[in-house]
């Protein structure tokens, strides 16, 4: 190991401590934090509806913060709340909030025994509702502000990356996030000068960027064995294997990957979501609705809506419904067209909804008669179905569940990311269902609807390749 690798190493490690320990105050400001709000609805209320008998003054006040906290962490901790820096600012601040609204909703029912008073459910919950508002607000700009602290501290990980005869950006896609990490040295996996051992001795963390399976298995042992980290690109198989369930039956390690998607409970909780959630945003928009609807009339005296044929849950054909932004026929030849940032054919109207996100409220009445959910696959035309399946057979691995007015790829991936790597991230939804995966999808939606390149979604996306391709043929 040469000098300049032992300092590269121990500078690694270093960072590596500094993380944890940042990571862990994090934790500990969170807590005292969320806390603090806490006693203060707590011990104004307790003051006058004590009914125990016992354990009244510090001792409550004391066994109700050990309970909160307990509550706070555990939370916390699921929904991986207090992980400063390995996620997006907005990830962190989605999984925060979550915390705190889990924690303040199961402390009703705490709160209910330790005070003996039944009623306390009725008399109490309106004070935890702005419990978590204060919380969801105080807390938000605290992660924020402490993510914008970790990424002017923390130095960037180098990274080695071991590479292949596939093409793509990984990275540029990594040097893009330079409070993260640095790819400081490349290795072709075919070089005549090619050795593992070597390399994993002289650095710190590697990346794997598609290389043969042989090969990425021996890097991979030789990491481990090391106690070295290693980052690779998950094939398609790697991503439906991630849900499976350990089976220790007979005395070789078994694996289940049960392939059933959603359980019974699980699509009915999702549609109750869908239903509560779409069914309150109507009614609350109902105004938007009427206004946007009048403007687009009076402006051309065309139809409000404009409907297209999608594709959801298992192949099925729907018509998607969203506020007319272009001009009456704008796709008459029957072809997609997308629209260009200065494209003549929007509609004056139409610029200030699809800026705003406008034109897609109308799909609450897809998700409320089924057709699509809240959180999913963008739902695609059936051309663009058939062509990337042609393209990429495990395309139609998207249908087995319902399209979505937002979803996993729409809030990780961009407007360029490849159709391989948006499946891939459809696909990561998809195994690891959950409604808390659901409500952080949400959450994180919020901040994707400020990026201008966030203004396209996929099926835009694969409308110009398509375009592009009929004017070849």
């Amino acid at each position: 190991m040469t000098k300049k690798s032992n300092n590269s190493i121990l500078a690694f490690q270093k960072t590596v401590r500094f993380r944890y320990f940042y990571r862990g105050l994090c934790t500990l400001i969170l807590t005292a934090f969320a806390l603090a709000m806490f006693l203060v609805i707590w011990i104004n209320y307790v003051k006058d509806n004590n009914h125990t008998g016992f354990l009244s003054g510090i001792g409550n006040i004391g066994l109700a913060s050990i309970i909160y906290v307990v509550l706070f962490l555990m939370n916390g901790r699921f929904l991986k709340a207090f992980q400063i820096g390995v996620e997006r600012k907005a990830k962190h601040i989605a999984s925060v909030i979550l915390t705190c609204w889990f924690t303040d909703f199961i402390e009703i029912l705490v709160s209910i025994t330790i005070l003996n008073n039944f009623r306390f459910v009725f008399a109490f919950a309106w004070r935890y509702v702005l419990l978590a508002i204060c919380q969801s607000v105080v807390l938000m700009f605290t992660v924020a502000l402490m993510v914008n602290i970790y990424r002017k501290l923390v130095k960037p990980l180098p990274v080695v990356m071991i590479y292949g005869n596939y093409e793509n950006d990984i990275e540029r896609k990594i040097n893009g996030i330079p409070q993260k990490y640095h790819v400081e040295k490349k290795i072709y996996y075919d070089d005549p000068d090619f050795d593992i051992d070597t390399i994993v001795d002289n650095c710190s963390s590697i990346l794997i960027s598609d290389v043969p399976a042989h090969i990425e298995n021996v890097v991979i042992k030789k990491c481990f064995e090391k106690d070295k980290r290693v980052y690779f690109i998950p094939k398609i198989s790697d991503i439906i294997l991630k849900s499976s369930d350990s089976l220790n039956i007979i005395d070789t390690p078994l694996y289940l990957s049960r392939n059933l998607g959603m359980s019974f409970w699980q699509r009915f909780w999702k549609r109750v979501v869908d239903v509560v959630f779409c069914g309150l945003a109507v009614v609350i928009l109902s105004p938007v609705f009427l206004i946007t609807a009048l403007a687009i009339k009076l402006e051309d005296h065309g139809p409000v809506f404009f409907r297209q044929e999608r594709v959801t849950k298992d192949g099925k054909h729907f018509m998607i419904l969203k506020f007319r932004s272009m001009i009456v026929d704008a796709e008459k030849d029957g072809r997609p067209h997308p629209a260009g940032e200065k494209d003549d054919r929007i509609t004056k109207v139409g610029r200030v909804i699809r800026a705003c996100r406008i034109d897609e409220l109308p799909q609450l009445f897809n998700i409320l008669s089924g057709d699509m959910s809240i959180v999913g696959p963008r739902p695609e035309r059936y051309e663009h179905v058939e062509k990337y399946t042609n393209d990429i057979p495990e395309f139609k691995f998207r249908e087995k569940v319902k399209g979505g007015l937002t979803g996993y790829a729409q809030v990780y991936g961009k407007y360029n990311t490849s159709a391989l790597d948006k499946l891939k991230l459809d696909l990561t939804y998809i195994a690891n269902f959950s409604l808390l995966l659901d409500f952080q999808i949400m959450f994180e939606t919020v901040k994707i609807l400020f990026q201008k390149d966030s203004t396209e979604g996929f099926d835009s996306e694969r409308a110009k390749e398509m375009h592009d391709a009929d004017i070849k043929k």
